[in-house]
């Protein structure tokens, strides 16, 4: 039974390719798992949806990966953390790993960073969460949050031509402002523009919070006796439009060889 149990597949889900950046991490930490992937490119960008609407659209997801047994969901994407888990986090057979709750709770160990920005999605910054999560776990803690709407279709449909510098540095600078320790990429199509931000600020001082996430998931499963170690491990992508073109823009973050499922919601 045990052994069945770690043999279930992971799901993954994102709006789009940006959740892909989480997925490269687990594959580093957990090579022997078998993941599914979830783009919902139909309903990209997230960051404009109201909570309502998120929390259907997670629903119908969730009903995706209850069909398919996996043994647990990683929420890789902020915006849907930060509107849909504490609604739906009890009303499944399988763990929810959420993004913002998982790294706040990591990153506040450092009890030095008392002082952290948050760049993320209006939806995210709207919604308070990475202030209140970082305050839980350290209530010392003073947190900046910094909506950033010009960035996700940026990256997602990889334009070139554009103002670098007030795109850029409009958002950041109220962020440096602000004077943190640490900025923490709450978006996770983000660190995609890393190479950019760099040219503005120190790259040490931004945290890309995919390797904290997938670590902590990997140290969870352990001590739940469901890592999967004995596997070759797999990967299976689906998205709910244009399964083409999630496979262009998915090499921004990680190679994948097959074109994607369409499973429309």
């Amino acid at each position: 039974m045990e052994s069945a149990e770690k043999d279930k597949a992971i799901g993954v889900m994102d709006s789009g390719v940006g959740g892909l950046t989480v997925l490269k991490q687990l594959l580093n930490v957990m090579p022997s798992e078998n993941y599914l992937y979830f783009g919902d490119t139909k309903n990209l960008p997230y960051g404009e949806k109201t909570k309502e609407q998120l929390i259907e659209i997670v629903k119908e997801i969730f009903a995706f990966f209850e069909k398919q047994n996996v043994k647990a969901v990683v929420l890789a994407c902020n915006t849907t953390s930060a509107t849909a888990y504490e609604e739906l986090k009890d009303k499944y057979s399988f763990k929810i790993y959420p993004l913002i709750q998982t790294v706040s709770k990591c990153v506040v160990l450092d009890k030095s960073l008392d002082r952290i920005g948050v760049m993320a999605t209006e939806a995210t910054v709207n919604s308070k969460k990475y202030t209140s999560e970082l305050k839980k776990n350290n209530p010392a803690v003073e947190v900046f949050e910094q909506a950033c709407p010009k960035w996700v279709p940026i990256v997602e449909n990889q334009i070139k031509d554009y103002d670098e510098k007030s795109v850029i540095t409009g958002y950041l600078n109220s962020v440096l402002e602000f004077n943190p320790k640490k900025i923490i990429l709450g978006c996770t199509h983000y660190p995609y523009l890393l190479d950019k931000l760099v040219k503005y600020a120190p790259e040490d001082l931004f945290i890309n919070p995919a390797s904290l996430f997938a670590n902590y998931i990997k140290q969870d499963l352990l001590k739940r006796n469901i890592l999967n170690t004995d596997s070759s491990g797999s990967v299976s992508y689906f998205a709910s439009s244009e399964p083409d073109v999630f496979k262009k823009n998915a090499k921004l973050f990680l190679e994948i060889d097959s074109l994607p499922e369409l499973v429309e919601l």
